[in-house]
């Protein structure tokens, strides 16, 4: 792990060409009333906040550098994809690329192909009208994108969502890459940010906004829900700040003049379903722990119900002398008639790198793609079934099939975790 404090920041910034469930009743989410912070922030004799961030000449010139791609694409449409199961922070660093883009009258659409489930997302998108739509692969088929100029990657490389083929194939160039995962391709875009070291893409969308290429007015409601939604995110992907940096706490407290806490308060009480509460149960009873690592499967799980398996590894990494917890099942989306290993490392452990165990867990696919990725101490993986999906209506065949499955996904992390042993055939 790179301390943000070492890396220059002209690697923030070039111009070279992994939470769910569903069982949240929408009827039950009601209008909050968005608040007016309170005006009580003391200023400097120039006008600026104690906690602005100072910025260096050749940042200046970085930031300059991110202004004039949006001043060249003034005036077009471009559509931002999300991975497939967006999460609160790629929600809200697209809603902030979308407000931004607004400002250089770039209008942006927010889509993803998979589904909100996880209760907290589900809230969010409703509480606070995110500007959010989903665009299936099917639809996807038949969809006009000539009329976009570009597409924009946030909080994702396309690797994560089924959408991007479409988009390519239809010739759409890729416009901007804002990300903080951990390299995935070699992306041939007109703007990249990949900051593998920053712990949120809401951070980084933070800063562009302290930059001044958009500006906060805590009269205007759609701004002081962005901020709300830019705080949920930044807090959700540092582990509610217990795991936030220097940059992440700056971004913070930019944030707090404009974000509304009975909104954001609102979002984090949405409780869990039935449904996530039984794949937490699952997890626990076909756990396995080796060296400190928790290993659990839990079989099938409707498409629906798929961000119940990171909150499951969530749950697990708690443990007493757990330090690493993998948690995966077969995800069925009966839409597309389709399967898919589906599965979630979370770890407290500082020296292992997710996205180097995943991709060295599970590799690559035909043409080069990793299965899997990550970011510092979460990652994830998603491993077609291919000719094997379907069919899990016949009980024992279904049975057999998971119980392959799982014994060979147990292999491929235990030969990781417990080099010393061999696993040549399932693993109890």
């Amino acid at each position: 792990m790179q301390s943000d404090s070492t890396v220059p920041f002209t690697s923030l910034i070039t111009m070279e060409p992994d939470s769910g469930i569903s069982g949240l009743n929408p009827t039950e989410l009601h209008p909050v009333e968005v608040s007016k912070p309170s005006n009580g922030t003391s200023y400097d004799h120039r006008g600026r906040f104690p906690y602005d961030v100072m910025r260096s000449a050749e940042q200046e010139q970085k930031i300059e550098a991110f202004r004039q791609v949006l001043e060249r694409h003034r005036g077009d449409r471009q559509l931002i994809i999300l991975q497939d199961f967006p999460d609160p922070d790629a929600l809200s660093s697209a809603w902030a690329y979308k407000l931004i883009a607004q400002k250089f009258e770039i209008q942006a659409e927010i889509v993803y192909a998979g589904t909100l489930s996880h209760q907290e997302n589900i809230a969010l998108v409703k509480l606070t009208a995110l500007p959010l739509q989903r665009l299936t692969t099917q639809t996807a088929k038949t969809k006009d994108f000539s009329i976009y100029k570009g597409c924009v990657l946030i909080d994702n490389q396309g690797t994560t969502s089924q959408l991007l083929p479409s988009v390519q194939q239809a010739n759409i160039p890729i416009t901007v890459v804002i990300d903080h995962h951990s390299m995935q391709d070699d992306l041939k875009a007109e703007f990249v940010d990949i900051r593998s070291y920053t712990r949120a893409t809401a951070t980084i969308l933070t800063q562009y906004i302290q930059a001044g290429l958009l500006k906060f007015d805590t009269s205007t409601t759609e701004h002081v829900k962005c901020a709300t939604a830019l705080m949920h995110g930044l807090r959700s992907d540092t582990n509610r700040l217990m795991q936030a940096q220097e940059e992440d706490f700056l971004a913070a407290a930019f944030l707090s003049r404009y974000y509304d806490a009975q909104l954001l308060n609102a979002v984090m009480q949405s409780s869990r379903s039935k449904q996530v509460m039984d794949v937490i149960e699952r997890s626990l009873k076909n756990r396995t722990v080796h060296n400190n690592f928790s290993i659990a499967g839990v079989g099938y799980l409707r498409y629906d119900d798929r961000d119940a398996i990171p909150q499951a590894a969530d749950f697990l990494v708690t443990e007493e002398n757990v330090h690493t917890a993998v948690v995966y099942g077969i995800v069925h989306d009966e839409d597309e008639e389709l399967e898919f290993v589906v599965g979630s490392l979370r770890t407290n452990k500082l020296t292992l790198d997710p996205d180097e165990f995943i991709k060295e867990a599970f590799g690559q696919d035909a043409q080069g793609r990793f299965f899997g990725g990550g970011r510092s101490q979460a990652g994830g993986f998603e491993i077609p079934m291919g000719f094997l999906s379907g069919f899990t209506e016949n009980s024992e065949y279904a049975k057999t099939k998971w119980s392959v499955f799982d014994a060979q996904v147990k292999q491929k992390l235990l030969r990781l975790v417990n080099p010393e042993q061999n696993y040549p055939k399932g693993v109890n």
